[in-house]
């Protein structure tokens, strides 16, 4: 189905902000048990992901078992509640879901509920119970499993209740290791399990419907989703870039409300203490008490986290970066109205001196998203990051910058034809991205300009949060040999490209009853190859040269997706490669690796590598008091220990200056940004040293400290001395 072209450039997007963003929702109307509606729902949402899903794959007995399997973990990701003879019970399911999906049956859907329900009530009066009657000892060497993805369910009630003590003990300690009295520490978990019950009675029947059909969507890939009609009110808001809220897309991972992704320029991204992966256990309003949002529906932590403009909330998280066990951090936000001005390129002028007295000049391009506004192309108003990198690009050129960096660590993806655009910003022309349907055939989208705005050293600075577009871009750029891949061993993997089919149209064109807005459905519909014939899923882009880095640990990838589409090529498309990196690549690496061998921050970066490799492999945290908190002495007197060395070592900063899309066009320089004050990203405002720092405990260091990036630029100024015979020859023979 055809969109409307202004919508389509948004909806058909390349990146990973098609919903869940935490904006304003509308309360869902009621609805009976059967009706109607939810029958046509459930059998339009069906036949569309047969038949308009890249895979085109029928829903037969196999997917049947796997959808019947994900809605269960959708309703009890920790595998806690259901028992195994529940499990057994809805097993005769399995030989009938199949067909009765497909007649919009959804009798399995609220049966399932209705059970959860039941266990959940069990656990919370059992929890409720111990809180009252138990004493709780610390002093043993007993140990808690946080990773039950693929946990065993309880083999009965005994064995649930067993479970469910052992979890209420680490989240009793964890309170503990805060310093809550005993009798606070009781009434607010209590507080925590009734409101969790609570919110889940609440559960209107198209709130199942949604659960249901997402289920049944994610069988087929991880991005195509049911967008029932509060996410579908919420996308349509997003796509006009004024959120109300902190400016983060959220999804639901094992329990945890979990950030996805950062909205450029949204209080969580300016504050830059929030990051993809981060989990969200409890939201505060101000001046009121936490509430718990741990397993609670996405679309009711999301009402909670939205909220008006100027308004504080305090959320509680666990980093995604810090070891299992790690004390939850609280932050405090206030929302604000998140607009395209926000999401902007910006840049950097960065003179670094070198070894023999002199400077290199180079420039850094901070790029938050491909966007692109609904004015037309080529009018006065119209905004878009090819424009806007285009002058930014002059600007660094008029200054004579002898290297550029394009940092795309923290961009998770956005317009196709932006991506085109902009790659052609650095080639004379050429395929840029290729794209296959579920019929096979390969289109190839292409910059047709010859021109080549920028032709010198080129560095793409990229991470594990680089997605979609941004993938794009590197991959086209590293296949013509045109530019030089810094970062994580790999960017995120997204290689395929979502349509948003709103389910009124369809049904109102096939005489199908609805009594209320029947949202969406997000479908996957194409794949994305490079100029080469790879394709970016599952794989993504490869980094020339790895630096170390947390985030290359983040379960935030692809690959750690259920049921992601495969890796797959196809046949390269014509073009000419300019390779100017594969020269270069080893010694550039040898040179890189010696500065790293030689820094302390990077050793204390390897150190906090270490420890949470080590964390991720236990998989089980200790709760013994006693060990818990000499951890926690241990890292606090680590820290210390850190911030002491770095205060006598006086590391000097380059100078930088800022240049923005409103000075660009300004002759000279604005005034060199004060090291003592200038943020950690260009753009950032009250911005906290990034996690890639070397810095996981958040303590205060050296302002404008990025190690990642200022690796980045010593290894292009590396790059920049090591092409400059080969430039001076190749001007010769001209």
């Amino acid at each position: 189905m055809k969109l409307p072209t202004p919508i389509a450039r948004r909806l058909i997007a390349v990146g990973l902000s098609l919903g869940l963003a935490a904006v304003a929702l509308a309360a869902p109307p009621p609805a009976a048990t059967p009706n109607k509606t939810e029958a046509n729902i459930t059998r339009l949402t069906t036949g569309l992901l047969e038949h308009s899903q890249f895979a085109h794959h029928p829903l037969d007995s196999e997917l049947a078992g796997k959808f019947l399997d994900g809605y269960l973990d959708a309703l009890d990701g920790r595998r806690s509640l259901f028992l195994q003879t529940d499990v057994q019970e809805f097993a005769p399911f399995r030989v009938t879901l199949a067909q009765a999906t497909r007649d919009g049956d959804t009798t399995v859907a609220h049966a399932i509920w209705r059970r959860y329900q039941q266990r959940l009530a069990e656990r919370t009066a059992y929890l409720t119970q111990q809180l009252k009657t138990a004493k709780f000892d610390f002093t043993g060497q007993d140990t808690f499993s946080f990773d039950r993805e693929h946990a065993q369910r309880p083999r009965d009630m005994a064995a649930a209740q067993a479970g469910w003590l052992q979890e209420l003990r680490a989240e009793y300690l964890d309170e503990k290791l805060r310093d809550a009295p005993e009798k606070q520490i009781a009434a607010t978990l209590t507080r925590r399990y009734e409101q969790q019950q609570k919110t889940m009675a609440a559960f209107a029947d198209d709130d199942v419907l949604e659960a249901y059909l997402n289920a049944l969507a994610h069988v087929y890939d991880p991005h195509s989703d049911y967008l029932g009609h509060e996410q579908m009110e919420s996308l349509s808001i997003s796509m006009n870039l004024s959120l109300f809220g902190i400016g983060a897309v959220l999804e639901s991972k094992d329990g945890y409300t979990t950030i996805r992704e950062m909205v450029p320029g949204g209080p969580a991204a300016r504050g830059g203490v929030l990051q993809p992966g981060d989990r969200i256990v409890a939201v505060a309003q101000a001046g009121k008490d936490p509430v718990d949002i741990v397993s609670m529906p996405l679309s009711r932590a999301v009402e909670l986290i939205r909220g008006p403009k100027g308004t504080g909330v305090t959320l509680t998280i666990v980093p995604g970066s810090a070891p299992e066990g790690s004390a939850p951090k609280k932050v405090e936000l206030v929302r604000d109205e998140i607009q395209l001005e926000d999401q902007q390129a910006k840049a950097r002028i960065v003179d670094l001196p070198s070894a023999k007295g002199s400077v290199q000049r180079v420039g850094v391009i901070d790029l938050p998203s491909f966007y692109a506004d609904m004015a037309a192309p080529g009018s006065k108003n119209h905004r878009s990051v090819t424009t806007d990198v285009a002058k930014l690009l002059s600007k660094l050129q008029t200054e004579h910058v002898q290297g550029v960096i394009v940092d795309l660590r923290r961009n998770g993806g956005g317009s196709l034809e932006e991506a085109i655009s902009l790659t052609g910003l650095f080639i004379p022309k050429g395929p840029v991205v290729q794209t296959k349907g579920p019929d096979g055939k390969v289109e190839v989208d292409a910059d047709t300009d010859p021109s080549q705005l920028y032709g010198g050293p080129l560095v793409l600075l990229t991470s594990r949060f680089s997605a979609s577009a941004s993938e794009i871009l590197s991959g086209a750029l590293q296949d013509y040999g045109r530019a030089l891949v810094v970062g994580d061993s790999s960017t995120f993997g997204k290689g395929t490209v979502q349509s948003v089919l709103p389910l009124a149209r369809f049904m109102d064109q096939s005489g199908l009853f609805h009594s209320y807005d029947p949202g969406a459905l997000k479908v996957t519909i194409r794949k994305f190859y490079r100029p080469g014939g790879s394709s970016t899923q599952i794989r993504g882009v490869e980094s020339n040269i790895v630096l170390p880095s947390t985030t290359d640990f983040s379960a935030v990838s692809e690959s750690a997706m259920k049921d992601p589409l495969p890796w797959d090529a196809v046949p390269a498309s014509t073009y000419t490669r300019d390779d100017r990196v594969s020269p270069f690549v080893e010694a550039l690496r040898q040179k890189s690796a010696q500065r790293i061998a030689a820094s302390k921050d990077f050793s204390y970066l390897a150190d906090d590598i270490a420890r949470l490799k080590t964390s991720l492999d236990k998989k089980t945290v200790s709760l013994n008091e006693a060990e818990r908190r000499k951890e926690m002495a241990d890292a606090k007197a680590r820290q210390a220990e850190r911030d002491k060395e770095r205060a006598a070592r006086k590391a000097q900063s380059p100078r930088t200056y800022e240049i923005t899309l409103k000075n660009a066009g300004s002759p000279g320089l604005p005034a060199p940004l004060d090291p003592k004050k200038s943020p950690s990203k260009p753009g950032a405002k009250n911005a906290s040293p990034p996690p890639d720092s070397g810095d996981a405990d958040d303590a205060p260091k050296a302002p404008g400290e990025d190690i990642i990036l200022s690796e980045a630029q010593r290894i292009l100024s590396d790059y920049v001395d090591l092409q400059r015979p080969q430039a001076k020859a190749k001007a010769a023979k001209r």
